[in-house]
């Protein structure tokens, strides 16, 4: 303890899990959560002063410590803040008299640091962190090889990334990513074309690296010229295999002029009722829909606006990467624009190129982009609305947009 006036460090933490990692053998119980997963009630034990700032680290150290050091006093970057042990895994730093927002990070025995770039400290806030120090990169399963659906009727495999803070720290829960056409998210060997969206590759280095605002990489303010340095969420994503019915499944309504599609709804009750309950069941995960995204390209950029339309109380983060915006005389723009004022997706993402024989729909795409602007969405706030110069309509450049688009869709670590 400080002296009085000054800066309070408490840490608490306790027995929580060994960290062992978690079998993957079977699916149905990958990693079933229970109700110690949770962070306890801690500000009921501890009482605050009006106005303090504190950061509550939740890590299972057992024999390890855990420090702070940071860029402005009661931190610094020279020596560790020593926070000390208590209940539930949890480890406690209090301040009362904080001047101005500072850089910070915690350290394992005040020698590993915390992954990732800086942690951002604004006098008066309250934060709670689930860092990791030593797994650098997630891992790819097939977490349900044969997944059944009774609302579309037949069976496809889901993949899944878990990220490299999953297994290290069991502590945490994570917001959760559902993406159309698994088997090109992955795996070239899968993928179509064998042009995979790298979506592991380039969820694991915005784990180890944020980004400025210019898109540049970077660990910390300093690298960004003084502006910002933020890291994108450590995200869960659910990979949903394609079938023979993509087109059927993937669509609104159907479209004259191709013979197919309207099975939209019926696939999307299968996402939101049947695989997300199951997911939820399975994996640590944040159930909310402002921790819920979907996010798709061509056909599946075109369903997930729709679900953003039909769904937005389960899904609040909505990504239409090159959507099929023509699709049923663009039918997709008529719906978009009827969305009700809530509930309604947090934040919504859309893209396109402007090459190729079509275009990549960029005319219509722009159309989209503009009717959610006239919905009260507001650019570069809840909305995103990217053109690729010279970008076709491919997986290729899906994966060129995929970590800026992730990094806007799930938001920044705190």
């Amino acid at each position: 303890m400080r002296a009085a006036g000054l800066f309070v460090a408490v840490v608490i933490v306790g027995c929580g899990g060994d960290g062992a990692t978690p079998a993957i053998d079977a699916p149905a119980a990958i990693d079933a959560p229970s109700a110690t997963d949770a962070p306890s009630a801690i500000d009921a034990a501890i009482d605050a002063p009006a106005g303090a700032t504190v950061v509550r680290v939740h890590y299972p150290a057992a024999t390890h410590t855990i420090t702070l050091r940071g860029s402005g006093a009661p931190l610094s970057w020279t020596a560790g803040v020593a926070l000390t042990a208590g209940a539930d895994d949890t480890w406690m730093f209090m301040a009362t008299g904080l001047a101005a927002p500072i850089e910070f990070k915690p350290l394992l025995d005040d020698a590993t640091w915390a992954r990732g770039p800086n942690y951002h400290l604004a006098p008066g806030q309250t934060l709670d962190l689930y860092p990791h120090f030593t797994a650098t990169a997630g891992r790819v399963v097939t977490l349900i090889p044969s997944f059944a659906s009774t609302a579309l009727g037949n069976r496809r495999a889901i993949r899944a990334y878990l990220p490299a803070a999953y297994d290290e720290n069991p502590r945490a829960r994570f917001p959760v990513l559902y993406m159309h056409d698994g088997q090109n998210l992955f795996d070239p060997a899968n993928a179509f074309g064998g042009n995979e969206w790298q979506v592991d590759e380039a969820l694991d280095a915005a784990g180890e690296a944020g980004r400025c605002a210019s898109g540049a990489t970077c660990g910390n303010d300093g690298d960004c010229g003084g502006g910002a340095c933020l890291a994108t969420r450590d995200t869960i994503v659910i990979g949903i295999d394609n079938t023979p019915g993509r087109i059927w499944e993937l669509t609104p309504t159907a479209d004259a002029s191709i013979g197919d599609g309207g099975g939209g709804d019926a696939y999307l009750t299968m996402v939101a009722t049947e695989l997300k309950p199951t997911v939820d069941a399975m994996l640590r995960t944040s159930p909310g829909p402002a921790d819920t995204a979907i996010m798709g390209s061509s056909l599946g950029g075109l369903i997930s606006a729709y679900a953003g339309v039909t769904r937005p109380a389960v899904f609040g983060l909505i990504g239409a990467m090159s959507p099929s915006t023509w699709w049923d005389d663009r039918v997709i723009l008529a719906r978009v624009a009827a969305t009700p004022a809530t509930p309604r997706p947090r934040r919504v993402y859309v893209d396109s190129g402007d090459a190729g024989a079509s275009g990549d729909d960029v005319a219509n795409t722009n159309q989209l982009a503009q009717t959610y602007l006239g919905l009260g969405y507001v650019e570069g706030v809840d909305f995103h609305h990217v053109v690729q110069a010279g970008a076709t309509h491919s997986e290729v450049y899906w994966a060129q947009r995929f970590p800026a688009a992730a990094q806007f869709l799930m938001g920044a670590r705190p």
